[in-house]
């Protein structure tokens, strides 16, 4: 909705709106997040060929600071595209973020960094959404989720070491500490998430055809610091699918071959290294790792 954003900015409200109800009938433009929403549906039908009975489902929400006069055309394009949503929380020119809770909210994305920063602050895992720089062909029967480690499944407690103390007292700090289970980041009520519909999966046999794939690919090399990542899942119950250690290495080519449909990562230069080769991407503003490696494409607020 960047044209309709721009209207609302430049000539206000009632123009915006008028122009949307003008316009109802006319599709708005996919969003970078459309990719993901399928794919939970396809996990959805799964689960529903499973559990006939079962309401156990990823349940998405659409959140909007959208006048409730907007609502035709966001039915109409969700209409178009075929996909299920049935629950709208439409706040009228204020933030959407109070509402999270309410709806026991697993996971909040938005091109908004600052809605996404309130978000974080209230305890939600939530990202800021960023359209590839170019279109890729996506699995269309499995959802694949791919997250960054420190500051995003993990707390930044290893990220800092490294920032103010360098690789070497890192490296240092995770062999001490390698059986101590490192702190929850904000993306891993997410991760458990998916764990828990994974396992119904798991409990039919059916692992080896899961719909569900999840990734971690982290800067960590293996061998200095891999063993207290695993191990921190391993003591919080929780799977990881395939963990990819780099050791530093750019993330945007093994993305690319992967081809998750959303990739979590808090320094937005691997953001941009997974854009650049048509990876969806989310920024998680959370962590030591906001103070470094500044970037022009996180988005400025529009004012509303």
């Amino acid at each position: 909705m960047d044209k309709e954003r721009k209207l609302y900015e430049e000539e206000g409200v009632e123009k915006y709106v008028q122009y949307q109800e003008q316009h109802e009938d006319e599709p708005l433009m996919p969003g970078a997040s459309l990719p993901f929403v399928k794919a939970l549906m396809t996990v959805n039908a799964r689960l529903r060929e499973l559990y006939p009975d079962s309401e156990e489902l990823f349940d998405i929400v659409l959140m909007t600071n959208n006048h409730a006069q907007v609502g035709v055309r966001l039915i109409n394009s969700i209409n178009h595209y075929g996909l299920t949503i049935e629950r709208f929380c439409m706040t009228g020119g204020k933030s959407p973020i109070g509402y999270l809770k309410a709806y026991l909210t697993n996971l909040y994305l938005s091109k908004d960094s600052e809605k996404v920063k309130e978000a974080i602050e209230e305890g939600i895992a939530a990202a800021t959404m960023f359209t590839p720089d170019k279109e890729i062909q996506l699995c269309d029967h499995q959802l694949r989720v791919a997250f960054d480690g420190d500051a995003v499944l993990f707390s930044d407690e290893s990220e800092i070491i490294v920032k103010e103390h360098g690789l070497d007292s890192f490296f240092e700090h995770e062999k001490a500490f390698e059986n101590k289970p490192l702190a929850q980041g904000p993306l891993k009520c997410f991760l458990e998430a998916l764990g828990k519909l994974q396992r119904k999966f798991y409990a039919k046999n059916e692992r080896m055809n899961c719909p569900i794939r999840t990734y971690l690919v982290t800067a960590r090399s293996a061998a200095s610091s891999g063993a207290r990542v695993l191990k921190t899942l391993r003591s919080w119950g929780l799977e990881i699918d395939e963990a990819l250690f780099l050791a530093g290495a750019p993330k945007g080519p093994l993305l690319h071959k992967i081809r998750p449909h959303i990739f979590f990562d808090d320094q937005m230069f691997h953001v941009e290294g997974a854009q650049e080769l048509g990876t969806i991407a989310a920024h998680v503003p959370y962590g030591v790792g906001q103070k470094y490696h500044k970037s022009k494409l996180i988005e400025p607020t529009p004012k509303k």
